[in-house]
């Protein structure tokens, strides 16, 4: 490829890391959650191709108290007459809770300020956040002003603040941020904020927040976090200071920046739910709460349900959430390829089967069901998908657990629908399954079946099967003597079909609990001739009415009405089973369906 072609990477420089050997943060770990700030009614707001109106912003504002905030901005009141209707309608309907501190934003001029303060009247306490930008890029091109004039632009804004509070009726905190702070020099960054903190006068009893915004992510998140800790150890009076973060997310790195600044030293944490905000958004304060929750860390926010956040703010800020976002899209908890649906089944299995309680699924970081999703979207199945995320849905849908062997059989009727249509629904799937084995009626559709048992002298037992089915539409009926159910019938089959068969395996179990309770039964026959096998299923309803029991002699007599067709049969079991007597009784009662010609 020629020069001319290429990327003009050339025109780019990179930009310089922090020469900072003595960093203590890559061997941290994040052990709490930070102090939640929700900017999403001003950062968020502003970046809306339609911003929120007044009733808008109210309802994501009730959101933000509903999810647990304690500190919310809510907006730039001197710069428009919205934001600062908005603000006294919070004021005038009391809506914002005692325990709620709301944030208003203005930079540092006088009559913004000023106008400020008068939006902020009757609130007891309200974070006012100044700000201007500090970059070397920016003092350049657009202030075309030095370091001293810079650093006096932010001294004067603090000054400013401190002589409207005297007519203020309640408690301002300070929030200050050098925009751009990651294209400013870590110097000259200190050096304004040390003059904002002493200027307000900051103590351990009234802390100032200084917040270190990445306005625009320039490179990777272990510079942002070399910058945090930096400064977080060079700070003068530690203890006066809320060390706080607004990072972006112009490199795609947001959440790795934030969780890397957390690890050095950051208390505080500027973001939007669902990271919308300015060019590619503000860092996703929904992803790293959940990323903690997956922790075991308490994220100390209400973030139960996942789809409420969601409804909101698509609504409120008309922008859609994309599918695969972190936690709250549509497809997060979803597996198409089968080798996924196959390991998140079985480890679904293997996770009833414990019993301490800890979430351990491949493929599932946390429980979809503990954010408010379902199961039912987990696995999907298309064309990519596997024999095993088949068998899940079988299972987790209709409760239905089909026998190992049956995977593929079934798995490859489905396969064949996918190939054509795409995606296949669970319904479908279901609607299959009747189709391929409960209600198939042909060649053989078995129709009732009378089991007894024949003593003999010495006290052995046989078991006498009259079967009815219909062969072709024909109905017939025929006996057989074996050691059990499935024997004597397969026996009466073979003597009336002239064929030989093998049972290979056998399975039952209950459907689901309660007067109603049904039982599901598998069979795996293969035709000794041929080598042919297949599966048969069957599903039947039951009542059972124990009538004695004799687990001494390790006989159970059961009286069962099933399909108003009455039978008695004695059946050998461990006295140790017997509360698996329902589903033992399913033994007595074959597939719908034994052979496919």
């Amino acid at each position: 490829m020629e020069e001319k072609d290429m990327l003009n990477y050339k025109k780019y420089k990179r930009v310089p890391v922090v020469d900072y050997p003595e960093r203590e943060w890559p061997n941290k770990e994040i052990e709490k959650a930070p102090i939640w700030c929700s900017v999403d009614l001003r950062d968020g707001n502003q970046a809306l191709v339609e911003p929120m109106v007044v009733e808008e912003k109210i309802e994501m504002f009730n959101l933000l108290v509903k999810l647990g905030f304690k500190e919310i901005e809510i907006g730039f009141p001197a710069a428009s007459q919205i934001e600062y209707d908005f603000l006294r309608q919070l004021v005038e309907r009391k809506l914002i809770p005692d325990d709620v501190v709301v944030q208003v934003l203005t930079q540092c001029r006088e009559h913004l300020i000023k106008r400020t303060f008068d939006a902020i009247q009757g609130i007891p306490k309200a974070i006012v956040h100044i700000y201007n930008s500090t970059s070397t890029l920016q003092r350049e091109v657009v202030f075309h002003a030095d370091r001293e004039e810079v650093k006096q632009i932010a001294i004067d804004g603090t000054r400013m603040v401190k002589k409207y509070m005297k007519d203020y009726d309640g408690k301002v905190i300070l929030e200050y941020s050098p925009e751009s702070f990651t294209g400013t020099e870590l110097d000259f960054a200190l050096d304004i904020c040390t003059a904002v903190q002493e200027e307000w006068g900051a103590t351990p009893d009234n802390k100032i927040i200084i917040n270190l915004p990445a306005t625009v992510e320039m490179t990777t998140p272990n510079v942002y976090a070399d910058q945090i800790e930096w400064m977080n150890k060079h700070f003068k009076n530690r203890d006066s200071i809320i060390l706080s973060i607004h990072p972006h997310n112009d490199r795609g790195t947001g959440i790795a920046a934030t969780e890397l600044a957390l690890l050095a030293g950051a208390d505080r944490v500027e973001g939007t739910l669902l990271g919308n905000g300015e060019r590619t958004g503000n860092i996703d304060i929904l992803n790293i709460a959940y990323n903690m929750f997956s922790q075991g860390i308490n994220p100390e926010l209400n973030l139960e349900n996942v789809k409420e956040i969601t409804e909101v703010c698509e609504r409120c800020t008309k922008m859609a959430v994309d599918p695969r976002h972190p936690y709250a899209g549509k497809l997060v908890f979803t597996a198409f390829s089968g080798s996924h649906q196959d390991a998140i089944s079985k480890g679904m299995q293997a996770l009833q089967k414990r019993t301490d309680g800890i979430w351990e699924v491949p493929y599932l970081p946390i429980d979809p069901s503990d954010i408010g999703r379902e199961y039912e979207p987990v696995v999907r199945i298309n064309s990519q998908s596997g024999k095993g995320g088949v068998a899940f849905v079988m299972d987790s849908f209709y409760g239905f657990r089909l026998p190992k062997g049956m995977h593929k059989e079934f798995a490859d009727i489905i396969q064949k629908i996918a190939e054509k249509q795409g995606e296949v629904a669970p319904e479908q799937i279901m609607d299959e399954f009747r189709a391929n084995y409960l209600d198939r009626k042909e060649p053989m559709h078995f129709k009732k079946c009378q089991i007894t048992d024949k003593e003999y002298e010495g006290g052995a037992f046989a078991t006498v099967a009259i079967l009815t089915f219909t062969d072709h539409d024909t109905e017939r009926t025929v006996e057989g003597v074996g050691n059990g159910p499935i024997d004597a019938v397969q026996r009466a089959i073979e003597e009336a079909l002239g064929i030989e068969i093998r049972v290979l395996d056998y399975n039952e179990h209950a459907l689901r609990s309660g007067s109603g309770a049904q039982a599901a039964s598998y069979i795996h026959l293969m035709d000794v001739k041929s080598g042919r096998a297949t599966y048969g299923v069957g599903i039947s309803s039951n009542i059972i009415d124990p009538r004695y029991l004799q687990c001494g002699k390790q006989i159970v007599l059961l009286r069962i009405k099933m399909n108003q067709f009455r039978v008695t049969a004695c059946v050998r079991v461990d006295s140790r089973r017997f509360g698996r007597y329902a589903e033992m009784c399913a033994a007595l009662f074959l597939p719908a369906h034994l052979l496919v010609s």
